[in-house]
């Protein structure tokens, strides 16, 4: 564990090193490289915030106005034969979203049932295996500029109900 450790504390110093290292082989002027980078990278968040709050507001919306867990109790009573429990359909729903609302809906369930539960060991899983397919889609499609989506959306979605699928077998294998 400890070459471990220390590994983990050069490597990044190590990293620099080699860059700047290439870069005057290459006889690049990398602060200027560094600094344009930094400053297009600094336009493409300023691009990207709007979105960014958006999605963040109605995230919160959504949980404060009770809708989520209306949602919740209704596809719950439909689901419920599937081995996924009610509490865990916000955070499913919430995932496709946001990833730290995502995560303060686990922490709660963590709280309320333990992380050794067959609940929270679902919401571990559940957490690993989907992704913010919202967020993903519209920061890096509205930096990329990219109008038509394709079949990313389906695939995203297919991929994510994989997850869900697979953490329910999971569980139930325990």
């Amino acid at each position: 564990m400890n070459k471990l450790l220390y590994f983990s504390e050069f490597i990044i110093p190590v990293i620099i090193l080699f860059v700047i290292s290439i870069a005057a082989f290459k006889k690049i002027n990398a602060y200027e490289e560094f600094i344009n980078g930094a400053r297009d990278g600094l336009k493409t968040v300023v691009s990207i915030l709007p979105t960014l709050i958006g999605l963040m507001i109605g995230v919160r919306v959504l949980r404060a106005s009770g809708l989520l867990e209306l949602i919740a109790k209704g596809l719950g009573f439909i689901l419920w034969r599937t081995g996924l429990p009610t509490e865990i359909i916000p955070v499913i729903i919430v995932r496709m979203f946001s990833s730290s609302a995502a995560t303060g809906l686990c922490l709660d369930i963590f709280k309320n049932y333990g992380v050794d539960s067959d609940i929270g060991f679902m919401t571990s899983i559940l957490m690993s295996c989907t992704e913010t397919i919202f967020y993903t889609m519209s920061v890096y499609y509205m930096a990329a500029r990219i109008k038509k989506t394709r079949w990313t959306l389906p695939g995203a979605v297919i991929c994510s109900l994989t997850g869900v699928i697979i953490s329910i077998i999971l569980t139930g294998l325990r």
